[in-house]
């Protein structure tokens, strides 16, 4: 390959990898702000806990659809239906912060404000140094495996400082997600724009809800 067809390759990968960021970006606010109207609505019906757990066993099921359909338009659909059903599952969720706590509003509000700054300045940072995060999986694949059994643990053990670790332990692990996640379609890792929405999706989701437990423990309820 000669020099000219090279620079051409280049531009060519460089055109591509913008696309799926601008893609990637686009999606991910719609999916936020559909979620957003799905955790509303579910807040406005007076859903219960139950019904918000099994909209969250939906969603997650539908990552595995979104997995199966990623390179169709099927998988679009997908998507939105797993926001819905995500966005559905935060609305009980955020109705018992906002009745068991005296400051319910503000609670959310901070957590909300928390999660979009350390979204945004990790992926910012991500995309403007453009560094490759890829030496954070054997960390991050660890620190998942231990959260999840540290998680089922408490399930039953249900020790309150534990699990204001586990939370702090989640928001560092997803924040590592975020830079792994946003390396990855920089530097042509994740070619497929609506899985790298699903996985910034989640790793959002996980960082609020975490937050959510951080804030409320710290508060303290009515």
């Amino acid at each position: 390959m000669n020099e000219v067809e090279l620079n051409i390759a280049q531009q060519g990968s460089i055109l591509e990898t913008n696309k799926v960021i601008r893609n990637t970006y686009m999606l991910l606010s719609m999916t936020l702000f559909f979620s957003a109207i799905a955790a509303v609505t579910t807040m406005f019906m007076q859903v219960g806990q139950g019904t918000g757990f099994m909209l969250f066993i939906g969603g997650f099921l539908m990552t595995f659809v979104v997995r199966a359909n990623a390179r169709s338009s099927k998988g679009l659909v997908a998507v939105f239906i797993f926001a819905g059903l995500m966005g559905g599952a935060l609305g009980p969720i955020i109705s018992l912060y906002m009745q068991a706590y005296a400051n319910g509003s503000a609670i959310v509000a901070q957590a909300l404000g928390g999660t979009a700054f350390i979204f945004l300045s990790l992926s910012g940072y991500a995309l403007t140094t453009g560094k490759n995060f890829n030496f954070l999986t054997g960390f991050l694949f660890t620190g998942m495996m231990v959260a999840m059994v540290a998680i089922i643990a408490n399930i039953f053990l249900q020790i309150p400082a534990l699990s204001l670790a586990i939370s702090a332990a989640v928001i560092l692990l997803m924040s590592g997600l975020i830079l792994f996640d946003t390396s990855r379609i920089i530097n042509g890792g994740e070619r497929n724009y609506i899985m790298a929405t699903v996985s910034l999706y989640l790793s959002i989701f996980n960082i609020f809800i975490h937050l959510l437990s951080l804030l409320g423990a710290l508060t303290g309820r009515n």
